[in-house]
């Protein structure tokens, strides 16, 4: 049995997609294993908290991370760390 991913996972794991070097909205859909709406309501909500940036490449966007979103996945991982889940 799988268990569903919590809104804060999602949003780490595409922070980590992101961070790793994948920057196109199609690649990171397929690693984080979202689908596409889902995937844009998050990276639209990235984007205004200042954790990713989108830039404009023709007609491609790309996303990079920001200082502030490497921080968020610091603090976490650290959390996570500190936590030990039975």
């Amino acid at each position: 049995m799988t268990l569903k991913r919590s809104k804060l996972e999602i949003y780490l794991d595409v922070l980590k997609t992101i961070r790793k070097g994948t920057t196109k909205p199609t690649r990171i859909m397929y690693r984080t294993n979202l689908s596409w709406k889902p995937l844009m309501e998050v990276l639209d909500s990235l984007v205004k908290q200042g954790l990713v940036t989108v830039k404009v490449e023709g007609s491609h966007k790309c996303y990079e991370i920001t200082d502030k979103g490497k921080n968020v996945l610091q603090y976490f991982s650290k959390a996570m760390e500190s936590i030990e889940v039975t």
